[in-house]
């Protein structure tokens, strides 16, 4: 009786690890599980004129929208320069109308001679040199427009303040960094495929992307979905920095996985797992 027990006990284990084997195939043949980090696109921001900062409105840690206002330089001079620029365009517009008026009247008189070849070239070279400075006025308002209007920077889209470099008061040059900011979108996961995986793996493969972290709400890891939006053509020696099963000396190759169902809890540089849906 207990040697039939016995063997009973042994074939029920057996069946356990069969069975464990077989379920623990059927997830490594549908997902390739792969370790990397959150990465996010970062700008600087600075202005493209030299001068002194007046106001800095944003701190770091703080969100932006695109087109907020976020600093201001001393713009007194910049202001008067295209003040300036429109006040030449009213003048020379006046001397481009009544020297082309001027020439118009004569015509007639050039035509039959009785205005001498020598007027006549004068009043055209004083119609076409005046039509000319009209034309550089314009143009030089046009860039003191973009100068005055570089003094303030703008958030180019939507945004975490990640830097404040300056302070108000600081004189900068141009494009010297002011901020540096990280944007929302796009945000993706840099992660390396073991080179024996690599066939296998393909873009717009479906992946899900773990953080360590626990939903408290939930209990379980935060889950984000993603896809696969790029793969480097080269190989490279996998990065002391990623954490891998296999052996720091294969090949691999460079992917990031697209994360779309964004919230505030991703940052930058976070380790993630990400499981690649093989057959999606």
């Amino acid at each position: 009786m207990m040697k039939k027990i016995i063997i009973l006990v042994f074939l029920i284990s057996l069946s356990g690890l069969i069975f464990y084997s077989i379920s623990s195939k059927k997830v490594d043949k549908d997902f390739l599980t792969l370790y990397g980090n959150v990465e996010i696109r970062q700008v600087d921001l600075g202005f493209r004129v030299e001068g002194k900062i007046a106001k800095m409105l944003v701190e770091e840690g703080d969100a932006v929208k695109k087109g907020q206002l976020l600093a201001l330089l001393e713009d007194e001079n910049y202001k008067a320069t295209y003040e300036k620029s429109l006040a030449d365009i009213e003048l020379y517009r006046a001397l481009s109308t009544n020297a082309a008026s001027k020439y118009e009247r004569n015509i007639p008189l050039c035509k039959d001679s009785t205005t001498s070849k020598q007027e006549c070239d004068d009043l055209l070279n004083s119609k076409n040199s005046t039509k000319a400075s009209f034309e550089a006025a314009t143009a030089a308002s046009k860039g003191a427009k973009k100068n005055f209007d570089d003094t303030r920077i703008y958030a180019p889209d939507d945004g975490i303040i990640m830097t404040r470099i300056q302070e108000p008061g600081a004189s900068v040059t141009p494009s010297q960094p002011i901020y540096t900011m990280a944007k929302n979108k796009p945000v993706w996961v840099r992660a390396y495929i073991p080179e024996p995986n690599l066939a296998n793996v393909k873009y717009g493969m479906e992946a899900k992307v773990l953080t360590d972290t626990k939903n408290p709400q939930t209990g379980k890891q935060r889950e984000y979905k993603g896809q696969v939006g790029y793969i480097s053509p080269v190989a490279e020696f996998t990065p002391k920095t990623v954490q891998t099963t296999d052996l720091r000396t294969d090949l691999v190759y460079r992917i990031r996985v697209y994360i779309y169902d964004l919230d505030e809890y991703l940052r930058q540089g976070m380790p993630v797992t990400v499981k690649i849906k093989l057959n999606s």
